[in-house]
């Protein structure tokens, strides 16, 4: 069942199904990346697009392409891109990114950005419908692949930007300057100020040289329940 959705008042058009869902998750590496997000750039495994949706209706200059193994999943990326008149500056393509043989040239993105499964396959209990337990966990890439396609892509000094679990933190950097992509900025999201952190973004460079920025934490909540102004901020309510 296809149901239509927008994120914003007067923001983005877009459609969604059971299998193909806009995430929180997604919207937070939105934010976190647009400053940065310009030029020609890539979202691998793009699902129905609406992160690359999110960033274009913010930056009228920027273009895209994502990559997706589902192909209604690409199907449904490609109508949300026409339904909001940005067929000329997106499309989705419908590959394995973590393949031999790509669509985009390498080197020739400005950045990538990419909102990958969380967990290693076989890890907890699996989803039992197939596409949930491959958005879920790692079972047509790992996140060391995921790495290595975004180096591949990005050119000399482009940016990497995805979002992980805390708990694969070690693991993530290992990998990320294995592909030879300097982490540049952190920044761990809680759902309120004395829990812990549920999910951290990452900024990584290209050839980039050390230096590591710890940013502030999001904190999502307040004490009583209600969303915090920069929360509120993000999804456009204030």
């Amino acid at each position: 069942m296809t149901e239509s959705m927008q994120l914003w008042e007067n923001g983005p058009l877009f459609l969604q199904t059971e299998h193909a869902r806009l995430t929180g998750d997604s919207v937070l590496l939105a934010d976190f990346a647009q400053p940065y997000a310009t030029g020609f750039g890539s979202d691998l495994g793009c699902a129905s697009g609406v992160l690359m949706l999110i960033l274009l209706w913010q930056n009228p200059s920027l273009r895209m392409a994502g990559m997706e193994l589902n192909r209604q999943a690409v199907e449904l990326a490609e109508e949300n891109f026409r339904l909001n008149g940005l067929k000329d500056r997106a499309a989705a393509l419908c590959v394995d990114f973590c393949g031999r043989d790509l669509p985009i040239r390498a080197g020739s993105c400005d950045f990538v950005i990419c909102n990958p499964p969380y967990f290693e396959k076989g890890s907890g209990v699996s989803a039992t419908d197939q596409d949930r337990a491959a958005a879920r966990e790692e079972r047509t890439c790992s996140l060391e692949e995921v790495c290595r396609t975004a180096s591949r892509l990005c050119r000399s000094g482009g940016r990497f930007f995805l979002c992980s679990r805390p708990d694969r933190m070690a693991e993530l950097l290992r990998v990320l300057s294995d592909a030879k992509l300097e982490p540049k900025r952190l920044r761990f999201v809680h759902h309120r100020l004395n829990a812990r952190a549920s999910l951290v973004l990452t900024e990584a460079r290209r050839d980039g040289k050390p230096g590591l920025e710890l940013m502030p934490p999001l904190i999502l909540t307040t004490e009583t329940g209600s969303e915090t102004p920069e929360y509120r901020q993000i999804y456009k309510r204030i």
